[in-house]
């Protein structure tokens, strides 16, 4: 079992930045991917990024290319998204997932290849 804890969502005005976290329970040896995936108010979650544990190979969504940027800490078990010249179109529910199969590395995008979720934290972009 992994259990996910996000923090570092709030208010922020367009144009603005924000960093947000999320830490993992378990070692990461068991991790192959973690992902940030967002849903805006009445749509459908989305994919915003993943990062592939081993090696660090990085996919955004078309949206945030040039804007967000996902990293990782191995030894604090942690990964983080920086999102800079932020729009009113980012708010959202900000999720951050986990996966621990072979499927996260053939379809990174996609959140059934994820089988950890965290509860989410709250991005409002004023404009």
């Amino acid at each position: 079992q992994v259990q996910l804890d996000e923090s570092g969502g709030g208010l922020v005005q367009a144009g603005g930045s924000l960093r947000i976290s999320c830490a993992a329970s378990r070692r990461t040896s068991s991790i192959n991917g973690m992902g940030w995936f967002r849903q805006p108010p009445g749509k459908d979650r989305e994919h915003v990024a993943t990062i592939i544990w081993s090696g660090g190979t990085t996919y955004y969504a078309d949206s945030v290319k040039g804007r967000f940027t996902i990293s990782r800490d191995n030894a604090e078990n942690t990964m983080y998204l920086q999102m800079n010249s932020l729009k009113p179109e980012d708010t959202a529910v900000y999720f951050c997932a986990v996966g621990t199969g072979r499927t996260v590395l053939l379809t990174p995008d996609r959140a059934n290849a994820y089988n950890y979720w965290g509860r989410g934290t709250q991005v409002t972009v004023s404009s």
